[in-house]
């Protein structure tokens, strides 16, 4: 994990993460590359949004994704991917989802830094 979060912070991401489904972004690629339809959610910052995302991606940031994920995606069962930077606020914010009824929420671990890393496609648009 990173080194420039806190101990807790981390610790709260640990728990999280033992209690929500999971995937690469290799994964979230492949699927892409059948031509599967993801309802993929970035919950970064806007500012962070703005500058770059994948392609096809949703913004909703962490600090509003609850208040607005009904609005947004009203039945509790679709599937959601979410993304951050690198895979810690996605997973808490798939578990907050997870409380909130949505039963198949995933979260892409390496988030967007992962994505970027392995020159997959982003979007400013």
């Amino acid at each position: 994990m990173a080194p420039n979060h806190s101990p807790r912070f981390l610790r709260i991401v640990e728990e999280a993460r033992s209690r929500v489904r999971e995937c690469t972004v290799d994964d979230v690629r492949a699927r892409l590359g059948r031509g599967e339809t993801l309802n993929l959610v970035d919950v970064r910052e806007e500012s962070e949004f703005a500058r770059d995302h994948i392609p096809g991606a949703v913004h909703l940031g962490k600090g509003v994704i609850e208040r607005d994920i009904e609005q947004r995606f009203p039945d509790p069962g679709t599937e959601l991917v979410l993304y951050c930077g690198g895979g810690y606020r996605s997973a808490l914010a798939a578990e907050n989802l997870g409380r909130m009824g949505y039963t198949k929420v995933i979260s892409m671990d390496g988030g967007y830094r992962s994505w970027k890393e392995k020159g997959f496609p982003l979007s400013s648009a």
